[in-house]
């Protein structure tokens, strides 16, 4: 049987089998990282699996809103408490608080309905190239640098994703004349995810975080080097259209309407490879000067 501390994809559904201690309440581990804090698209997984197990898991997940309170601290468990706020004819609506050494750090409302007909249509896919045609982001960076930094090395071993810019990274200054505020990427968990919808539907939200920001920054600064701004996510939005599957590559495409005031709004929108929108999702960030 294979390690999943070996195995980035089964580590990720491993870090999302969350250990029930109470009808309503759920522990979630917390891996003892070198980050100044817990990856927020994990305490959102997280919890959106804590709600998932208390339905009947008929009505998948179609929409949940969450904000960021505190920064977690990796190596501590997280405790997710679950209220059943409703159990309806059609839909069905889940608030979870995260508690972290007794503080609030995290709280998702999560709604669940079982899909209905209806009209149907949609903003088409951005034509962009395939992702087979594009490097792999370790790949890229190692290939601009000569080498992969000892740190950036062990991230890419233990990255659940397969990632690949749409775009060539920008690199100076001089990369940023004329950027849009903009930016997309392919991607795909590095293995397979098994077939339960919770888990792909929770590993996308994990997903989601990893760089939605990125589309804030792009005029700004290039994505890759030291950073002018320390970053955190605030809040986080996200519609679930259709049934997908995250060890299949599927399109984050992201753009920033505005940054100002010290935050910044992203909004992302999710395509498979056939051009169907699977998620949008919606994300406003901190950003303070170092």
């Amino acid at each position: 049987m294979t390690d999943p501390a070996e195995n980035p994809a089964e580590r990720l559904v491993d870090l999302l089998d969350l250990e029930q201690i109470e009808l309503n309440i759920f522990r979630g581990r917390s891996p003892d990282e070198s980050l100044q804090r817990v990856f927020g698209g994990q305490v959102a997984g997280q919890a959106l699996v804590a709600a998932g197990r208390t339905t009947d898991g008929q009505r998948p997940v179609h929409s949940l809103h969450a904000y960021f309170l505190r920064p977690g601290r990796p190596g501590v468990p997280i405790v997710y408490q679950v209220e059943r706020v409703r159990d309806g004819r059609s839909f069905t609506t889940r608030r979870v608080v995260a508690v972290q050494q007794g503080r609030t750090i995290f709280n998702l409302t999560a709604s669940f309905h079982l899909p209905e007909p209806g009209i149907e249509q949609q903003l088409p896919m951005p034509e962009v190239p395939e992702p087979e045609s594009l490097p792999k982001l370790a790949d890229e960076i190692r290939e601009h640098l000569g080498t992969l930094p000892e740190a950036l090395e062990r991230m890419a071993r233990r990255q659940p994703f397969d990632i690949r810019y749409v775009e060539r990274l920008r690199w100076t200054p001089e990369d940023l004349e004329g950027a849009e505020s903009r930016s997309a990427v392919w991607m795909r968990a590095v293995g397979p995810l098994g077939d339960d919808p919770l888990v792909h539907t929770c590993a996308l939200t994990y997903a989601s975080d990893m760089m939605l920001l990125d589309a804030v920054r792009v005029p700004i600064e290039p994505l890759w080097g030291p950073r002018g701004f320390d970053m955190a996510s605030l809040d986080h939005a996200m519609w679930f259209h259709r049934p997908f599957r995250t060890d299949e590559w599927f399109l984050y495409d992201q753009e920033s309407p505005i940054a100002t005031g010290g935050r910044g709004l992203a909004r992302g929108r999710i395509y498979d490879r056939a051009g169907r929108l699977l998620v949008s999702v919606v994300q406003e960030g901190l950003f303070r000067p170092v």
